[in-house]
């Protein structure tokens, strides 16, 4: 056990450890898009879970109506964690869900794992803190009051760690839906000129549009579901802009919304918000193109300069050597 310690106490293996998972992590990025499977397929699959969710929400409402009885459902024990500290009153499940939902998550599942992270990460890391801050590094590394204060911000870090992994999933799915979105307009646009119902459109721009983006064929098939089932149509756009958190998507169902109450052109409102979101992805590649630059200054004078250097004046050098 000793030996074991003392060879994660030093510094020379951690380093080689750490150096073995870069080239691990490196390799899995590399090779994951090549063993992936149909993401599309799975994606849609999940929609028609959202639309036969609809249908047993509606049974339900239709049976507690008649009967007042409803089926009762399996709770697991994430659930009955959640429900015995009543976190989702004191962590706002409204919020929570809604995040969730624009980074992909639908259903009272995700909902209930969420607050149950939220809940145990803080325990979780600071009992991993306190293993190694005790039991791994020297113990004349540090105090035993430095270890303990250090110990407690990796578990205060922890609460906030959940909050900051669903984040970067929603930024990402942002992300891919605001790339896709003009050419979805463009394919909405032309399936609406054609003569088609809003919720045929929806339906053929969801499976065109799944080869570009699977986020936004995604989204575009649970809006179709939710037109077909919801009883108000307004709370399906609604529903999509609030799913996606993007400016662009809710101006284009605010139009929708004003056609669907007083019968004005859709198409027009259309074009004009296509040109519009179009306008937006280029400035948004404008924006990071002019910000290339100063990012590349650092990497260029810690690896490109040195470089440079050695190639240059090391022939100078071994000459000089040389004629000592």
């Amino acid at each position: 056990m000793s030996d074991i310690l003392s060879m994660l106490a030093n510094t020379e293996f951690m380093i080689a450890i750490l150096a073995a998972i870069a080239v691990f992590a490196t390799v899995l990025t590399i090779g994951l898009p090549y063993l992936e499977g149909d993401r599309l397929a799975s994606r849609l699959n999940s929609v028609a879970n959202r639309r036969k969710e609809l249908r047993e929400k509606q049974k339900a409402e239709l049976e507690q109506k008649t009967s007042g009885s409803i089926r009762p459902t399996p709770v697991g024990y994430m659930k009955e964690t959640v429900e015995q500290f009543k976190l989702e009153k004191l962590l706002d499940a409204e919020e929570a869900r809604a995040r969730l939902a624009r980074a992909g998550f639908r259903g009272q599942k995700p909902l209930v794992t969420f607050m149950f992270f939220r809940l145990i990460m803080p325990f979780v890391l600071l009992a991993a803190a306190l293993a190694y801050f005790f039991f791994v590094l020297p113990e004349d590394s540090n105090t035993n009051m430095q270890k303990i204060v250090y110990s407690f911000a990796i578990g205060v870090a922890g609460f906030y760690t959940p909050n900051i992994f669903i984040e970067n999933l929603v930024a990402r799915r942002q992300e891919a839906i605001q790339k896709a979105f003009p050419d979805t307009l463009d394919l909405l646009l032309i399936c609406v000129e054609s003569g088609m119902s809003i919720e045929g459109a929806f339906n053929k721009v969801s499976e065109e549009i799944g080869q570009q983006s699977i986020e936004m064929a995604e989204e575009m098939s649970l809006t179709t579901a939710e037109l077909s089932y919801l009883p108000d149509r307004r709370q399906a756009y609604e529903n999509l802009a609030n799913r996606t958190g993007l400016q662009g998507v809710k101006a284009v169902t605010t139009s929708l919304i004003q056609a669907e109450r007083y019968g004005t052109p859709l198409a027009t409102s259309l074009r004009v918000m296509a040109q519009e979101n179009r306008d937006l992805r280029m400035q948004a590649a404008e924006k990071k193109a002019a910000a290339l630059p100063a990012k590349l200054t650092v990497p260029m004078i810690l690896f490109f300069l040195p470089v440079l250097f050695i190639v240059i004046m090391g022939p100078a050098v071994i000459n000089g050597m040389d004629l000592k």
